[in-house]
């Protein structure tokens, strides 16, 4: 019999082991420098994001930054705290459609820059959306596009 898929709010329950603070490897040193890497649990990144409030945005270097202070580390893992907010918005939507009214507010956590972010749920139409019902600005700059209204940060 095979296995079923897991949810994405089973994923995100999944820690595999996580938070984990080691050292940053050589191959990581020529962009981040030395020191050491927290690889956060996925529920740690859902935390953050539940934490801005309407009207304000973070992006995920915001997260990573918080999650470098919170376990001592020089630096957060680029790429699980990428894919961690990805599981996170996932988990909301799939919660959404389950008539959940408490959901992680995922649209708010943008990529570097305040770029929306094509692999969230309903893609960058569905963000813009939420955004711009906030009161956020959205523009097109070339093929990019972006909340403006960055000022308004949560941190």
């Amino acid at each position: 019999m095979a296995k079923s898929k897991p949810t994405w709010s089973e994923k995100l329950r999944d820690s595999k082991g996580y938070p984990k603070v080691e050292p940053i490897t050589e191959s990581m040193r020529k962009r981040w420098g030395t020191g050491t890497v927290v690889i956060p649990a996925p529920i740690e990144v859902d935390e953050f994001m539940r934490q801005v409030p309407k009207g304000k945005v973070i992006t995920v270097n915001d997260i990573r930054t918080a999650l470098a202070k919170k376990h001592g580390a020089t630096i957060g893992c680029p790429m699980t705290t990428g894919i961690f907010s990805w599981i996170a918005a996932h988990a909301a939507e799939e919660q959404r459609q389950q008539e959940a009214s408490d959901i992680t507010p995922y649209w708010r956590t943008l990529k570097t820059g305040g770029l929306l972010n094509d692999k969230y749920p309903g893609g960058i139409e569905a963000q813009k959306q939420h955004l711009e019902g906030e009161g956020h600005v959205v523009v097109q700059k070339g093929k990019k596009i972006l909340c403006v209204k960055l000022p308004k940060r949560f941190s």
